[in-house]
């Protein structure tokens, strides 16, 4: 672990930054909304602490991570644009291998932590490690793996999306969804991909689920058919306005068009009624 753990006369005499402490950068990036990629930050005080690095050589790497961001760059926000070769490497590897990213930072952060004589715990939110005592073994390393990778992606999306419902605007976290475009069952490639996400109020995303809304390929929302001749009060007052409007685009991973156009097209319940017709 010499490669991560440098200590701080290590970093005077090299601050050449390494892939593994990187990777860790580009982790916690993608999990911060970029307001707050500043060294008062407390993650990015823990990480710097981890790597022997200060905050402010951290909240710096992870302002050059933006400068290569095109969501941040195309709105006219840049980073400090003098990211080097190895920061697009570390930035391309994991746009094509999100999974990979979520599970080998983890293993590198565990690896870390043990290396300074702590006891590593895991990265999850009490709701989301309730009930791990019930397994052992195997198997309970297979479901916190699992729960790991859905973490990141939560915080990944409803950062992007400033932790607001992108139709509803609600701002309740308990009520928030990451909610998967294409279906997390039918593609395994993009299942922790962000560009993959939206974030969703509970009902917004079942109904996001379930096909009775989507999206146009300008993001704005298709209402269904079905909904549509719907009488429940709430549904017209709450559900219905939706229809032709925009959705409140994150402010970086903006979903992908292919995504968006695969979900209407399978998912959508309007979609199979002009094919049966």
């Amino acid at each position: 672990m010499t490669d991560l753990n440098s200590s701080k006369e290590d970093t005077v005499r090299n601050d050449r930054w390494s892939r593994e402490q990187l990777k860790l950068a580009f982790h916690l990036y993608c999990q911060l909304p970029f307001g707050k990629l500043h060294s008062r930050n407390a993650e990015i005080g823990e990480l710097a602490q981890l790597i022997g690095r200060t905050p402010s050589a951290v909240a710096m790497k992870l302002v050059n991570f933006a400068s290569l961001d095109p969501a941040i760059t195309s709105t006219g926000r840049a980073g400090l644009g003098n990211a080097g070769s190895l920061d697009r490497e570390i930035w391309e590897e994991f746009q094509a291998n999100w999974e990979g990213l979520a599970v080998e930072c983890n293993r590198l952060r565990t690896a870390l932590i043990e290396s300074q004589g702590q006891v590593p715990t895991t990265a999850l939110d009490a709701d989301e490690a309730t009930g791990l005592e019930d397994f052992t073994g195997e198997t309970r390393r297979v479901v916190t793996e699992q729960r790991i990778k859905q973490h990141f992606f939560r915080r990944a999306v409803l950062s992007s999306y400033r932790g607001r419902c992108c139709m509803s605007g609600l701002s309740e976290p308990r009520l928030l969804i990451a909610s998967h475009i294409v279906p997390w069952s039918k593609d395994k490639a993009n299942r922790l991909n962000p560009r993959n996400g939206l974030c969703l109020s509970a009902i917004h995303d079942k109904a996001f689920d379930k096909g009775l809304i989507a999206l146009s390929d300008d993001f704005t929302v298709l209402v269904s058919t079905e909904l549509k001749r719907s009488e429940d009060a709430f549904i017209q007052s709450v559900i219905l306005p939706l229809d032709g409007r925009p959705i409140e685009l994150p402010e970086r991973f903006v979903p992908d068009a292919t995504f968006v156009a695969r979900h209407r097209a399978e998912e959508f319940v309007d979609s199979h009624l002009r094919i049966t017709s």
